[in-house]
């Protein structure tokens, strides 16, 4: 079930859009000023105009953007090209002008989730790591990590398998697929203990385990 939260001062819409995705999986909190909205509560969506009794909602998303990055489509009368360059500037994730079909509402809000959901999918996080694969951003410990292109193939395979021991030979296919006909048989321990190296956290138990006579695991215990 998705959270959406819908803040727009005219009721009427306001109701209609809430009817009219009744049957969609997702549960709406409706707010008809800026004021009535929560950051304490939990909110996959919102769906934001921008001329409300008590502020802009442009400044709001601002503000908005500084500590968080939960999914934003814009719905306003302002349908000049400044305008819709400025809430996309600002973060909006989508713009949508008045007057609106709710078909086609209905299909931008699937497709913002639906790609919030694949991004979701290419992170990797547990109480020592987290790996942004998207944003190819990593962190062992807290800290930043680079790593190189090979690395970052082998670490997406060993986390997207958590606890499935991978062959070499898999391994081996699955990271060198530039057509060469002859990769060294050291290349994937060569980078299996590159990326140990970096991974290795004082006081904690290494992740990337060799499984003999076979290939590596990647696996943690909470």
């Amino acid at each position: 079930m998705k959270n959406i939260t819908i803040i727009e001062d005219d009721k009427a819409l306001n109701d209609g859009i809430m009817f009219a995705l009744a049957n969609s999986d997702y549960s709406f909190r409706q707010c008809h000023k800026l004021g009535d909205f929560n950051k304490d509560e939990a909110v996959d969506l919102i769906i934001l105009d921008v001329n409300l009794p008590d502020g802009n909602g442009f400044d709001f998303l601002r503000e908005l953007r500084k500590s968080s990055d939960v999914p934003v489509i814009m719905l306003t009368a302002n349908d000049l090209e400044t305008d819709e360059v400025m809430g996309l500037t600002l973060g909006a994730d989508d713009y949508i002008t008045k007057p609106f079909s709710l078909m086609v509402l209905r299909a931008r809000i699937g497709k913002v989730l639906n790609k919030v959901d694949s991004a979701k999918d290419n992170i990797y996080r547990d109480d020592n790591y987290i790996f942004d694969f998207g944003k190819m951003q990593f962190y062992a410990g807290g800290l930043n990590v680079d790593f190189s292109k090979t690395e970052q193939k082998l670490l997406k395979l060993l986390t997207d398998n958590v606890g499935r021991t991978l062959t070499r030979d898999y391994l081996v296919d699955s990271i060198w697929t530039d057509g060469a006909e002859y990769v060294d048989e050291n290349a994937l321990s060569v980078t299996v203990n590159r990326l140990r190296g970096k991974l290795t956290l004082k006081g904690t138990d290494m992740p990337i385990h060799t499984v003999y006579g076979k290939g590596y695991v990647w696996k943690y215990d909470n």
